[in-house]
């Protein structure tokens, strides 16, 4: 196991009827600025219950983030915050909101081009101060509650903001503030969830015992409930073990001190900038491909995660890590969400303009082995069409 840093500052507050807490929670003199998405906290009411539980603070809002948030739209709530003298972020939403929102913390008191903010990839930002933030959970999947990381829409490309200082204070998860979701939306969280696990687990092994074996039980975990939470949207013990688990999927806890991989992330991104395709859609068609094209660099592990989540112990090693791979296509297909190209309307011949957006976004070398190739990335889309 390699030398690591594990930092997580944030304070989860887990459970039903948390939002009265919020007067405790957010400093009494803060201004704060609520954002949100479109619209639904409005006509649930969470709203309502985020605005009576800041009590009697002075509060602005800003709506209309969109999923996959754009700096278009972030900076207008950027130019809001500097010209009210906003000193408190509260995001109520899912992951686009709280990624927005991380964007908006780091954008508003830099001295500088913002979109410079965008340049860093996964290296900590150049920046010595951030405005305070914290989340109110609606959407299960992309752990963004607990991480100092996020993505944001821009010219056509999707890329990373990371810094210590974007950590939320604190993030409310109430499941019961996900039953109205669509199903769509928990079926992709369940899959989103699934693939931030197995980029940080399916690499080579390191000797990480207790990464390896917390990462099989997120996974084992979302194998259970991903399905009883589709078909019982207000069980509440499946919706509560979906939304911790999506939680520690990505707070950093099962990737500290092991490789990662996160080339399934890389070409899924593209795939959503060109073609609207959601996200955990897009990881569910790249992901099984990807695995048929790295089965040499991934072998040991993927033999691991066949019989330690899939309990596939017969076979030759080569069958069983077949019958893994299949098995992860038929879980992300039994919770609705499409493995193909095809079965999005994309055709064989737009898959170039995948691989040169790749290559316009400096993607040449992704994986946890840093030797996956453009031209490897269009056979993995090739073979992910049909």
């Amino acid at each position: 196991m390699q030398n690591f840093d594990y930092r997580n500052p944030t304070h989860i507050v887990f459970g039903q009827n948390r939002l009265g807490e919020l007067d405790n929670l957010v400093p009494d003199d803060a201004k704060v600025l609520v954002l949100y998405g479109g619209g639904s906290v409005k006509r649930f009411g969470t709203l309502d219950r985020v605005l009576a539980g800041l009590g009697n603070r002075t509060v602005l809002e800003f709506g209309g983030i969109e999923p996959n948030p754009k700096f278009e739209t972030l900076m207008k709530a950027v130019d809001l915050a500097r010209k009210e003298q906003v000193d408190f972020l509260l995001a109520v939403g899912g992951g686009s909101v709280m990624d927005g929102t991380k964007f908006i913390a780091a954008a508003v008191p830099f001295q500088g081009d913002e979109a410079s903010l965008l340049s860093h990839g996964f290296a900590p930002l150049p920046i010595a101060e951030a405005l305070p933030l914290a989340t109110v959970a609606t959407l299960p999947a992309t752990g963004s509650e607990m991480n100092m990381g996020a993505v944001v829409s821009y010219q056509g490309g999707k890329f990373p903001v990371m810094s210590p200082l974007l950590f939320p204070q604190f993030s409310v998860l109430d499941p019961t503030l996900t039953y109205s979701l669509p199903t769509v939306q928990v079926a992709n969280g369940v899959v989103d969830a699934f693939v931030h696990v197995l980029e940080q687990y399916v690499t080579y092994p390191t000797g990480a015992m207790v990464q390896d074996r917390t990462a099989e039980g997120i996974l084992k975990s979302l194998i259970e409930v991903g399905p009883v939470t589709l078909a019982e949207p207000e069980n509440y013990e499946a919706r509560a073990n979906l939304m911790w688990s999506a939680t520690c999927a990505l707070n950093g806890f099962i990737g500290a001190g092991v490789p990662h991989d996160w080339a399934t992330h890389m070409i899924g991104h593209e795939l959503t900038a060109l073609f609207g395709v959601d996200h955990a859609q897009s990881l569910a068609i790249v992901l099984p491909s990807l695995w048929q094209h790295r089965k040499d660099k991934k072998h040991a592990k993927l033999l691991q995660y066949a019989e330690r989540v899939w309990d596939i112990t017969e076979g030759t090693e080569a069958e069983r890590i077949d019958a893994a791979i299949g098995k992860t296509r038929d879980f992300f297909e039994s919770l609705g969400v499409k493995t193909r190209l095809s079965d999005y309307g994309i055709q064989q011949d737009q898959i170039e303009e995948v691989v040169k957006a790749l290559e316009a976004h400096g993607m040449v070398a992704l994986s946890e082995t840093g030797d996956l190739t453009p031209a490897i990335s269009r056979q993995i889309l090739e073979d992910a069409y049909a």
